[in-house]
């Protein structure tokens, strides 16, 4: 049984590389266009939705968001989340109408197609680089005063361990977040780890629930605040996620 298991979860997960590239190919024109001028970027960001919900319904994965509070068009946020899978990125956009950039890692760029419009459309971070972490800071100022907002998974990766429910978190969100007196927005991401984990083999079809919390205030913090705000939204999603599994 297990064995069998295993051939359907490596099928199930080459089949998600592949279709990530052909959704791409299908878009490629408009996608290509859309990042031609940084004024279109909006437009981009509907294309990536519609590339976003293309694989998932493609793989079998069935998105149902729960909104705490919905999010306000034309205001800005830092919209953070447990990282626990390649699909929270196509769940983020699917689940934020607000147009976002992402803060992601930079070995990204070097995945054929994706990386091409992930790195002409995304803010880049070498994280253990500290000038690069500073560019970060720089870009997503640009970002925001150009009326976007902005996603960072803040444990700054998948967790090596697959028991942790969460990770600890980095402070880089917070601290932006805090600089711009904007709202950081939590969400639980349930099911992603479950559906597509790192581990090759193991995967499948499903449900892929999210919640997205009421927004953090940051108004009137100071920088001297961005640990404990790190840390109550930290304990915000590791408590839904520990109810979740009880």
């Amino acid at each position: 049984m297990k064995v069998i298991q295993a051939i359907l979860g490596s099928l199930y997960r080459i089949w998600f590389y592949i279709w990530v590239g052909v959704v791409i190919l299908i878009l490629l024109p408009a996608l290509t266009i859309s990042i031609s001028r940084k004024s279109w970027y909006p437009f981009f960001f509907k294309l990536a939705r519609v590339w976003a919900r293309m694989i998932l319904y493609g793989m079998g994965l069935f998105p149902k968001v729960r909104f705490d509070q919905k999010l306000k068009k034309g205001a800005n946020y830092i919209l953070v989340a447990n990282h626990t899978s390649m699909t929270d990125i196509m769940l983020m956009l699917h689940v934020s109408s607000v147009p976002f950039v992402f803060v992601g890692k930079k070995e990204l760029a070097a995945l054929p197609l994706f990386g091409y419009f992930y790195k002409r459309t995304c803010i880049l971070v070498d994280r253990n680089n500290a000038r690069s972490k500073h560019g970060v800071y720089q870009a997503s100022k640009e970002r925001l005063e150009a009326g976007l907002s902005v996603c960072i998974f803040p444990e700054g990766g998948i967790p090596d361990n697959p028991v942790d429910l969460v990770d600890h978190f980095k402070d880089g969100a917070f601290r932006m977040a805090i600089e711009h007196q904007i709202p950081v927005i939590p969400m639980t991401f349930y099911d992603n780890k479950k559906r597509l984990p790192d581990t090759f083999y193991i995967g499948g079809p499903g449900k892929l629930r999210v919640r997205v919390h009421k927004p953090v205030s940051t108004v009137g913090l100071a920088n001297s605040d961005r640990l404990s705000l790190r840390d109550d939204v930290r304990n915000t999603i590791l408590r839904d996620l520990q109810e979740d599994r009880n």
